[in-house]
């Protein structure tokens, strides 16, 4: 470590370098040696003295050219200073005034901040993923599907094409999901095997087109209006997920994918909390709330009662699996 010695021995080396490459006389270092010495005795007030000094002048000057104004000056910067301290000093029992939340803060229905995404594709797609992955009994359903991408959406921020299909995959075939049910099984197959459902993740505009609707709020869907069955990913909720999952993206996709391949199969209507403080049903549009009130306030004709029930977000139509 560098002893105190040490720095001023350097200083002063270095001052004799500059004073020969410059030709400073020798007799210039007695007046320094005397302004570094008071400087380092008096640390910052060596160069504060004389700034409050002027200061003190101004406001005498003033003083006697404005007699009726108000003083300000050196005298309220040093009161600024014990003011400071004595707030800090103030008694627990003083009444503080509310936090006021910043500007800007995301509302549960807004997307919430985070990386680029596409507001318009080309309305065309391009199959990605490798077929082959299945699961389930499929007693009733058995749903051969392929999954998609449109073009003009760039993918490389999340992995691209492959690591959407990779999820999609995972979170089907995953006992959480649709085939705990005996009832169904499902079976990723390419655009050539007469696939009976298409899983496509889209850009924002394209989304709005194949739902059918003004998505102000950003959501995805199930929709038949190709004349195909399709479930649409909406590319913004997968880039930037929903504030009901406080940031987990993972889950945020895992839910977004069993929500609409559970409309594909058969579930059509959603699902209100239950019960406050539950696991919310997959089926509850946790996208933009988990509170029954406000999805109430959203839609009136929906299913949620007016209550203040507020479930727990999950991604999960089984969250619990059954022991097999």
């Amino acid at each position: 470590m560098t002893t105190r010695n040490q720095r001023e021995r350097t200083h002063e080396q270095a001052g004799d370098s500059w004073d020969r490459e410059f030709g400073v006389p020798d007799d210039r270092h007695d007046g320094d040696g005397r302004l570094v010495e008071f400087a380092r005795e008096y640390g910052w007030r060596a160069y504060a003295i004389p700034v409050l000094a002027v200061v003190t002048l101004f406001v005498v000057i003033n003083m006697f050219q404005h007699p009726d104004e108000p003083v300000v000056g050196a005298a309220e910067l040093e009161t600024n200073v014990a003011e400071e301290q004595s707030d800090d000093a103030k008694g627990e029992g003083e009444q503080l005034e509310p936090a006021v939340l910043p500007e800007g803060v995301t509302a549960s229905t807004e997307l919430p901040p985070g990386g680029p995404f596409t507001e318009h594709g080309e309305g065309t797609f391009y199959e990605v993923g490798v077929p082959g992955a299945n699961g389930g009994v499929g007693d009733e359903i058995v749903v051969r599907y392929v999954v998609e991408v449109e073009h003009g959406v760039d993918t490389t921020a999340y992995g691209g094409g492959d690591a959407f299909s990779a999820m999609v995959d995972a979170t089907l075939l995953d006992p959480r999901s649709w085939t705990n049910d005996p009832r169904f099984r499902f079976e990723h197959v390419s655009a050539a095997d007469d696939p009976s459902l298409r899983i496509r993740l889209t850009s924002v505009g394209t989304t709005r087109e194949l739902c059918g609707a003004d998505l102000g709020l950003e959501t995805s869907c199930r929709t038949r209006i190709t004349g195909e069955d399709t479930v649409v990913i909406n590319e913004s909720r997968w880039v930037r997920g929903a504030a009901p999952f406080e940031g987990d993206l993972g889950r945020y996709r895992q839910y977004v994918i069993n929500h609409e391949v559970g409309h594909a199969v058969g579930f059509s209507e959603h699902v209100p909390c239950e019960e406050d403080g539950a696991l919310a049903p997959i089926m509850m549009q946790q996208t933009l709330s988990l509170n029954n009130a406000e999805l109430y306030s959203f839609d009136p004709n929906e299913v949620y009662p007016d209550n203040n029930s507020t479930c727990r977000s999950n991604p999960w139509p089984y969250p619990r699996p059954a022991v097999q």
